[in-house]
């Protein structure tokens, strides 16, 4: 059999399935999913794994057509992903070829595990925002769809808006970006579905917090299907104690600033895909002498990056100011075993010695890479042009001119520096400002249009409709009570050895992780006013363990107690209710009665302690709020250790890119 991808498809399914793999299960042969004819291949069966997209529609028609002029030879098969569509499905039969497929089925890919803490559902264009479809809209009829119970309803609510707003022929069926700019909910379904999943294998999760209208919407979803569900619920003792879903809406201000930590910058410079990153060649040219430049290669170094490699998993979250000595030392510390050769003297030793090669050398090749790394981001961060974009950043996060036109941002207007950049920046001013005065908001909406072309107004009605771009609602600028209320500036930042998540943006806390720290510590009541301020609706919900669960937690307790307070094993020397029930018949029996408490030996209480939280960013998260995450997660006191699951990997490229409109 022979699979054929939508191209989009490809990067997700290689984290969870690699050729090998589908190799051991009959695939001879793989394509990516193009027009006209399918290459030759000596296959019975062809299987076509796409996203419901009506454009693609049309290519696997072509295909198909193709295909069934040289005979009918071959046997077809289709694999939605996440979901089946109608209007495809619609699309496939006016063209003629909906029977020609004797399977047609969906895959739900909801997680994707891309680390040890972090799942994505890496679902296309994961920010376009309107406002959530009104009460009476979401109470519209719905014809085709029955059933009963949550589900049921989800699902319908899910496919109302296709079949309202979309009609056959239309080309904008996307899988995420279409509930917020678009108002359609089937994207909020897939997370809600996937976190159903997530519980399933890891236990009902007790607690759920939220921030944020499609937050709110993702937690009713689970509730009804939890509810329909309530019969079958396998007793997993949970593994989250919380659930913590924040709309990015939430907090429109972190993707928009640059990242500072090594990931982040990696992204922001050259963009991560699925893991892999690929580089100028001309930095991991092998140097030999007398060749000079001669030879150098042509084709894009492309490096995977993930936490198996343990000088990445080191070094990713950290302030890349802090890279460059992790680096130097790690240079020291390989030298010196590879010195250790020469003191090998007797067989035993040298044994030693080549065992360990293998993994030294890997160590040497993975420090070569990564040095080369930081000097490409190096020559980034030292020029003028991104020192003056990075000050321009910070003055607007901590509050300094954000009121009037930027003369930064002008000279990047004139002088046509991207849009994308231009665009990043002057939505960091409306957010920190709480949006512009009326009159610098008409200035730089006239300065760009006139400057990049009038077909990018409907790239501004976007950024507009999105909340990133807009006039301030009767001249009150929220923003310093925010900032000052979850501390989101911070003047002193030690980027060697930080002792804040604001070393991620070198003195800006993200909102986003804030929020999640607070809620740990000491609890969102101490931040009511700032909540209320921050758009969208905050709640907490309760959701009941299955029947036979409630009493477990008190039995691993006991289980834990047994192993760290050994009185607990002797109910005479340490009876309920106590001894103070008895004090007189103590006081007559021989010798002294006491209590004494022995310290637990160190980092026990903790372990102990310790609760786990699952935050789940609707709308995209970025590497510098992961890497903040991991820092709380590594605090002595903390108390919570953080996992983190998204709609999408993003940074703020990607995400001003997902909202321009490309006029065709």
């Amino acid at each position: 059999q022979a699979i054929v991808w939508d191209e989009s498809l490809t990067g997700p399914f290689g984290l969870i399935a690699q050729y090998s793999l589908l190799k051991e299960h009959e695939v001879e042969k793989m394509f990516t999913l193009r027009g006209s004819r399918l290459p030759a291949a000596d296959v019975k069966n062809v299987i076509f794994l796409v996203r419901p997209r009506l454009e693609l529609m049309d290519v696997i028609a072509e295909n198909v057509l193709s295909e069934d002029r040289r005979g009918p030879t071959r046997d077809f098969h289709i694999l939605f992903v996440p979901r089946r569509s109608l209007l495809c499905e619609q699309r496939l039969k006016d063209l003629g070829v909906l029977g020609s497929f004797i399977h047609r089925e969906e895959y739900s890919l909801d997680l994707i595990p891309f680390d040890g803490d972090l799942l994505s559902m890496e679902s296309e264009g994961a920010f376009k925002r309107l406002p959530p479809p009104t009460a009476a809209a979401q109470r519209l009829p719905l014809p085709s769809a029955a059933g009963m119970g949550g589900v049921s309803c989800s699902i319908a609510e899910s496919q109302h808006w296709e079949q309202a707003h979309l009609a056959p022929g239309d080309d904008r069926v996307r899988p995420l970006q279409e509930c917020y700019l678009e108002g359609d909910q089937t994207s909020l379904y897939h997370a809600a579905k996937g976190l159903m999943t997530l519980q399933a294998l890891y236990g009902t999760i007790p607690q759920i917090f939220g921030k944020g209208e499609c937050a709110r919407q993702v937690a009713n979803m689970m509730i009804r299907m939890k509810r329909e569900f309530t019969g079958s619920q396998n007793a997993i003792f949970p593994v989250f104690d919380n659930l913590l879903l924040l709309d990015r809406n939430v907090d429109l201000l972190t993707p928009l600033a640059t990242q500072l930590t090594y990931e982040g910058l990696i992204d922001e410079i050259y963009g991560i895909q699925n893991s892999y990153v690929k580089l100028p060649p001309e930095k991991f040219a092998p140097k030999k002498q007398g060749e000079g430049g001669k030879d150098l290669p042509t084709e894009a170094k492309k490096l995977q990056l993930n936490s198996a490699e343990e000088l990445y998993a080191e070094i990713r979250d950290k302030n890349f100011n802090a890279v460059g000595s992790v680096l130097s030392k790690k240079a020291k510390i390989i030298s010196a075993a590879f010195e250790e050769r020469h003191n090998a003297k007797t067989v035993g030793e040298i044994k030693q010695f080549v065992s360990q090669l293998p993994h030294m050398q890997a160590a040497r090749g993975s420090l070569a890479n990564h040095t080369s790394i930081a000097e490409l981001i190096k020559d980034v961060t030292t020029s003028e042009d991104f020192f003056d974009k990075l000050t321009v950043e910070q003055e607007f996060m901590s509050g300094i001119d954000t009121d009037k036109v930027n003369n930064y941002i002008e000279d990047c207007i004139a002088q046509k520096h991207p849009l994308i950049k231009v665009l990043r920046l002057v939505c960091l001013q409306s957010v920190c400002n709480s949006g512009l005065k009326q009159k610098v908001l008409d200035y730089y909406k006239r300065e760009i249009l006139q400057t990049y072309g009038y077909e990018h107004i409907l790239t501004l009605h976007n950024l507009e409709k999105a909340g990133l771009l807009r006039a301030q609602a009767g001249g009150r600028n929220n923003y310093p009570t925010i900032r000052k209320t979850l501390r989101l500036w911070m003047d002193d930042v030690n980027e060697q050895n930080p002792t804040d998540i604001s070393y991620v943006y070198s003195g800006y806390a993200p909102l986003s992780v804030r929020l999640a720290q607070l809620l740990s510590r000491p609890g969102w009541r101490s931040i009511e006013e700032v909540l209320r301020i921050l758009p969208g609706p905050h709640f907490e919900e309760r959701q009941p363990l299955p029947t036979g669960l409630q009493k477990k937690p008190a039995v691993r307790e006991r289980q834990v107690s047994v192993l760290t307070d050994l009185s607990l094993d002797y109910p005479a020397v340490r009876s309920r209710p106590a001894w103070r029930s008895i004090e007189e018949v103590l006081r007559i029996l021989p010798g002294p009665h006491f209590e004494e408490r022995q310290p637990l030996p160190t980092g026990l209480q903790k372990k102990r302690e310790n609760r786990v939280t699952l935050v789940f960013f609707l709308g995209g998260v970025t590497f510098a709020e992961i890497a903040a995450l991991r820092f709380l997660s590594q605090l002595e006191d903390g108390g919570t250790e953080y996992v983190i699951a998204t709609t999408k990997l993003m940074n703020g490229t990607s995400w001003m890119e997902a909202l321009m409109e490309k006029l065709s």
